[in-house]
């Protein structure tokens, strides 16, 4: 705006304040409008990092983007009722003609803040996308570790049994009780294993 001013560029020179406020108005929303592109291309750059390679890092970044479409937000409200104002409220100091471009102003930032709430929700998605991979994750390694529980349990309570001190122990003196412990206890293992695979639990 100050090259314009300065190299007499445009319009704003032939008009009053008024236009220059427009034109002031005019181009903030614009640029608000490329944050907001940038925005959007942040949230699409995270969903697809969620559904493809899932990082626990990536809430820090969810939180930031949030924290700038809050912003946003924060700052098109109160300007949106501004310029609502200045449209439609008389006043000798708006000119007619500056009103109706007042008006392309006011739609601009109605469509900014149509597309602020679709961030919001986008965001709100993605945190529960992130919890849900977090579950995900800690689902899968309590089946693992249910499953090595599992296997191991009755595999312990062989080993406990043959662990007690006891002297009439009528496999103790068997020459093959031991390799044939050692055989049910592999054979427990592995087909418990095959029973959960049949089961698809794993």
């Amino acid at each position: 705006m100050r090259e314009r001013l300065r190299h007499n560029r445009g319009t704003i020179r032939q008009y009053g304040a008024d236009h220059l406020a427009y034109a002031l108005l005019d181009t903030t929303v614009d640029h608000y409008f490329a944050v907001m592109e940038d925005l959007g291309d942040q949230l699409e750059e995270l969903e697809d990092q969620l559904l493809e390679k899932p990082e626990l890092n990536v809430l820090q970044s969810i939180q930031q983007v949030r924290r700038e479409v809050l912003s946003i937000r924060q700052v098109a409200w109160p300007l949106r009722e501004v310029v609502n104002h200045l449209y439609r409220e008389a006043s000798p100091l708006v000119a007619q003609e500056t009103r109706l471009y007042l008006r392309d102003i006011y739609d601009h930032l109605v469509q900014m803040i149509d597309n602020v709430e679709i961030f919001r929700e986008i965001v709100v998605g993605l945190l529960d996308l992130h919890l849900f991979n977090l579950n995900t994750r800690m689902n899968e390694v309590m089946k693992v570790l249910t499953i090595f529980t599992s296997v191991f349990i009755p595999l312990t309570f062989i080993v406990g049994v043959y662990g007690m001190n006891f002297h009439h122990m009528p496999e103790l003196d068997v020459p093959w009780a031991y390799p044939a412990l050692w055989a049910v206890m592999i054979a427990i293992g592995v087909g418990m294993v095959l029973f959960f695979r049949r089961k698809k639990w794993i």
